[in-house]
């Protein structure tokens, strides 16, 4: 039986517009498993990244639960929410968010000494990181200006895993790439979640989102279906049309 990381029960988020509501999440009841890459997909405006951002910490719901192993996170103050953050959860934006001024491993160093004290051990599993996703030692010392912007991303997965989270959440990670630099990023992401990482990632784009398992598709603040597609496989036809007849049934 699947293990439930995440779940969430009548989840809702509203903002006032004008003076008018907008109800951008509507009773969302959602569950994320272990092992899973889930895809969140949905017409521009259908509340992908407020979800995203809702289940991970970043913001707070208006209405409903948002429950993580046995912690019930929707309850958390921001303080106690900003350490969930640090120690569970994984960022990866379409806008990578590098300190320029700092090089890339003391980026990574970073976000990983303030979670563990032992920087020893945090260099090390930086090393690790780094060299599965090709960024070599000569490179540490680099800075964010200095490296292109696949390069400058897959420094963002690194940072992002530094601290083990059990989630790895990825807003449009391949947006602001060009498409060999981006099929990089993706197998990055792909690799990393055949090792065991759990990936929930927001994205538009068809190539992308066949990299999930498990594809959530959002309209008008609600989630109107579920497609899984099993674990992913290169070249595969079957899973191509399967994803395509979902979506085109999703009235994407």
């Amino acid at each position: 039986m699947e293990k439930i990381l995440l779940k969430t029960e009548n989840l809702s988020k509203s903002f006032s517009v004008g003076g008018v509501m907008q109800h951008v999440l509507k009773n969302i009841d959602l569950a994320l498993y272990e092992g899973d890459f889930t895809v969140i997909m949905g017409a521009s405006g259908a509340g992908k990244s407020t979800l995203l951002y809702a289940v991970s910490g970043m913001d707070t719901p208006t209405l409903g639960t948002i429950t993580f192993g046995d912690k019930e996170i929707s309850k958390f103050s921001q303080d106690e929410l900003a350490v969930f953050r640090r120690e569970h959860c994984g960022f990866v934006f379409q806008q990578i968010y590098l300190i320029d001024g700092m090089s890339l491993m003391d980026n990574v160093l970073a976000a990983g000494l303030l979670v563990s004290k032992d920087k020893r051990v945090v260099v090390e599993r930086a090393k690790k990181l780094f060299a599965s996703v090709d960024i070599p030692e000569e490179m540490y010392g680099k800075f964010p200006t200095q490296i292109s912007g696949g390069e400058a991303q897959r420094v963002g997965i690194v940072r992002a895993l530094i601290n083990t989270p059990e989630i790895l959440f990825a807003d449009e990670p391949t947006g602001a790439l060009n498409s060999q630099t981006g099929l990089d990023v993706l197998n990055t992401l792909t690799e990393f979640n055949e090792q065991g990482q759990s990936v929930v990632m927001v994205t538009h784009d068809m190539r992308s989102a066949r990299r999930g398992n498990r594809i959530l598709y959002l309209k008008d603040g609600v989630i109107l279906g579920e497609c899984n597609l099993g674990k992913y496989k290169h070249n595969d036809m079957e899973r191509h049309e399967k994803l395509s007849a979902f979506l085109s049934e999703m009235g994407w």
